[in-house]
């Protein structure tokens, strides 16, 4: 059994996040909502990379 660090259970956390924005974005018709969370897919793509690039000591990564 493997335990996992508070980090890695965010990275989760975002994984998943990031899977309900896109949901929104597909069942959302209206033309300012989807722009709100597309903006919100980019910030938790951005972040969830930069994470990543940390947990992976990957200090050259698309994060930085």
């Amino acid at each position: 059994m493997t335990t996992q660090t508070k980090s890695s259970k965010f990275i989760e956390y975002m994984k998943i996040h990031l899977i309900s924005l896109n949901q929104d974005l597909e069942a959302d018709y209206n033309v300012q909502s989807k722009i709100n969370i597309q903006g919100q897919i980019m910030a938790t793509e951005h972040l969830l990379s930069v994470a990543t690039d940390i947990m992976n000591d990957n200090l050259q990564g698309k994060g930085y």
